[in-house]
């Protein structure tokens, strides 16, 4: 009799998938993509990169998962030993982005405090960096900064919290309220974009499309990019989550679910954001383009400023940071989860001892980040293990799956047998050829602008040292865990 923890319902699991899927790159990182790469004309290779990397990604992975009933590290073990390191590795990354994930949680935490009273006053930029965080120069850490460190051990707390308490009881039970509230917040918070003067301009410059952007290769690479990063692929996650699934799970139905969730509510961010911008613009009297911008700048600089100018400002800023944590929350539970379930099974202990080594120890390193060098560290660990870490792992998980281990028929074997859309051609085309070339076009043009000119301007030794050693230490570590033999017996209690 299988004694492996499951999802109390359906539901639940898609609602764990999509809030992993769901997190903070939705709302800063997609408006800015797709603006800067044809507008409206980049959902055109969108769409495609959707349909041919990112569902037949997710079903690859919910059926590896479902079919080995496994963590990363053991279901790579179990189609090949050769592969294992491959999950070990996906479990690093997972555990190195678990580390600085929570910071900007703990900051979405204290600027849904700071919206009552718009306590950024009127230079928003100079109070992030400079009263809030105190920033000190890249290469210096400082000491703790109070406002960071004791959120990030709240938001710490509550992690520990629903991962000690189990896939059913503790992750599920958190993402059926975390979700359906974030969807509800987040559209209150559209409803009251798209009402601001100006706001008419901004979705103008969002949707308007620049049809010739369309016939340049960096266009639809970076489309890819999007979905390949948005939907929690090569992180390990979908394939521990997918391994508590029953038995007999559809799973070519949760992948499309999945996916066009999670695609819906990024045109939902990306229309609430440029109605915002578009607000803004107008505001200040320029462009849209002129005010346009992405990630932890857009979050905790340019939306301040919004909120700033706005009827109701402390309201619509509580709710807009307030999705952010939720959002953000969601996405760390299950990025915790991976390491979790990885240790569980390779040293046979119980969830509890799993939660709180695995989690001790993201908990411990995090700290690195609550100093006054803190987002200098974030933006370089962030940038590398992403672009060096995430997308190469992809990148031989499917290589090897697809070519080495010749496993996509007997993946779609099953997967046909437990789902309703039964997999054709497309499905095999596009993980072993469509997938595989657009991700090494995407390695070598990240490759080229690494090389051209330092990240950020940060010093070469720094990125060495926070950057590539992380990206390449996670890959590391990964095959150093291979030695260590798997248990004869599961330790599920």
């Amino acid at each position: 009799m299988e004694n492996r923890s499951q999802w109390g319902t359906r539901m639940g699991f898609l609602l764990a998938a999509i809030g992993s899927a769901v997190g903070l790159g939705n709302i800063w990182r997609f408006p800015a993509t797709a603006f800067e790469n044809g507008g409206g004309a980049f959902f055109v290779p969108y769409l495609f990169a959707l349909l041919t990397a990112g569902i037949p990604l997710l079903i690859m992975e919910y059926t590896i998962g479902h079919k080995y009933r496994s963590s990363s590290p053991r279901s790579f073990a179990k189609i090949s030993k050769g592969m294992e390191w491959i999950g070990w590795w996906q479990v690093f990354i997972s555990f190195v982005i678990s580390t600085y994930y929570p910071i900007i949680i703990a900051w979405s935490l204290m600027y849904a405090y700071f919206s009552f009273g718009t306590k950024w006053g009127d230079d928003p930029t100079g109070f992030f960096v400079g009263d809030y965080l105190n920033l000190a120069d890249a290469g210096t850490f400082g000491s703790f900064v109070p406002s960071v460190l004791l959120p990030l051990i709240a938001v710490w707390i509550l992690v520990f919290f629903f991962l000690g308490r189990g896939v059913k009881k503790g992750i599920e039970f958190a993402n059926r309220i975390f979700i359906p509230t974030l969807f509800i917040v987040f559209f209150i918070i559209v409803i009251r974009a798209i009402t601001l003067p100006g706001a008419v301009e901004g979705l103008n410059a969002f949707f308007e499309p620049d049809w010739s952007s369309i016939l340049n290769g960096s266009v639809w690479v970076a489309a890819y990019g999007q979905i390949f990063f948005s939907l929690s692929i090569a992180f390990a996650i979908m394939i521990t989550y997918s391994s508590y699934l029953p038995k007999k799970s559809d799973i070519t139905n949760n992948a499309f679910i999945t996916g066009f969730a999670n695609s819906s509510f990024e045109l939902l961010a990306g229309i609430g954001v440029f109605a915002a911008l578009g607000f803004m613009a107008q505001q200040s009297g320029v462009s849209v383009s002129e005010v346009v911008q992405g990630g932890v700048g857009l979050a905790f600089m340019v939306f301040p400023e919004i909120i700033s100018q706005m009827p109701g400002s402390a309201f619509f800023g509580f709710l807009f940071f307030a999705s952010l944590f939720l959002a953000g929350l969601s996405s760390m539970i299950s990025i915790s989860e991976t390491y979790i379930a990885g240790i569980q099974e390779k040293f046979s202990i119980s969830r509890r001892s799993a939660v709180l080594i695995g989690g001790g120890l993201a908990f411990i390193v995090s700290l690195f980040y609550a100093n006054q060098g803190g987002l200098n560290l974030l933006d370089t660990v962030d940038h590398f293990i992403n672009n060096y870490g995430v997308a190469l792992a992809g990148l031989f998980e499917v290589v090897a799956i697809a070519w080495f281990a010749r496993e996509l028929k007997n993946l779609q074997s099953h997967a046909d047998s437990v789902s309703d859309i039964k997999l054709g051609v497309w499905w095999r085309l596009s993980l072993s050829i469509i997938t595989p070339v657009i991700l090494g076009c995407m390695m070598l043009l990240n490759l080229k602008n690494e090389l051209s000119e330092a990240y950020e301007g940060y010093p070469i030794d720094y990125l060495f040292t926070y950057g590539w050693v992380v990206a390449i230490g996670a890959m590391f570590f990964g095959a150093l865990l291979t030695i260590k033999k798997w248990p004869e017996k599961d330790h599920e209690a």
